[in-house]
């Protein structure tokens, strides 16, 4: 059922559900904040009302892009589209995986997105680690940028641990990385069009038994 934010029990069922089962409790002093492009696009974790409205004032953020997708019975969803209406702010849904092989059609519809939403641009999945990463790195591979740039993108830092299933999206970098050592230079897009194989990464990829149990069972990644 979808959250119901225009009576105060609604409001604040969608409080409890942020707070206790979205985890969101953990994010109110903590906003693993980054800039990707100083003025053009930032990273950080799943936003409070209160947050957001500070980080768009501060940084001057016209359109979200919520790499978790819309999730009707997330309290932290319905309040975070409510503050971006309110905020006058664009609000696009574009969910990736964070365990997964990036999906190709996922990428090149965000590598669209990127050449039209209104900027400055913020990014955010639910703890800004994973997803919000691979969605920096594409940015950065986008302008030009070195892979060894986007990489740096999933990092500790921000909370990604590459020996863990969300490796994969690391492990998508180096595939590029790998293919244009061996055939020379190749644009990003092109390749990700042409010759990126998800099925193929996803068969030969292989976590850590221990880095799983850390994301999974202590971190409680989504």
């Amino acid at each position: 059922m979808a959250q119901d934010l225009t009576t105060p029990a609604g409001r604040r069922a969608a409080w409890t559900n942020s707070l206790f089962v979205d985890h969101a409790v953990l994010r109110l002093f903590w906003r693993n904040w980054g800039t990707v492009e100083d003025g053009r696009l930032y990273r950080s974790n799943h936003l409070g009302p209160r947050q957001l409205r500070a980080v768009a004032r501060r940084f001057g953020i016209r359109t979200i892009i919520n790499l978790r997708g819309h999730r009707e019975t997330c309290g932290s969803d319905a309040l975070g589209r409510q503050a971006a209406a309110e905020l006058g702010l664009t609000h696009v849904d574009a969910p990736l995986e964070s365990r997964g092989a990036p999906h190709k059609d996922r990428i090149l519809r965000l590598a669209k997105l990127f050449q039209e939403l209104p900027q400055p641009i913020l990014l955010h999945c639910k703890s800004g680690a994973d997803r919000t990463g691979l969605a920096a790195g594409l940015w950065l591979m986008l302008q030009g940028r070195p892979v060894e740039e986007a990489m740096r993108q999933l990092s500790w830092r921000h909370g990604h641990v590459s020996a863990s299933k969300t490796g994969i999206l690391d492990a998508f970098f180096r595939e590029y990385a790998r293919f244009t050592r061996t055939h020379g230079p190749k644009p990003f897009l092109d390749w990700v069009e042409q010759d990126y194989d998800e099925h193929a990464l996803r068969a030969a990829f292989r976590s850590r038994p221990w880095a799983d149990r850390l994301v999974d069972g202590i971190l409680r990644r989504e």
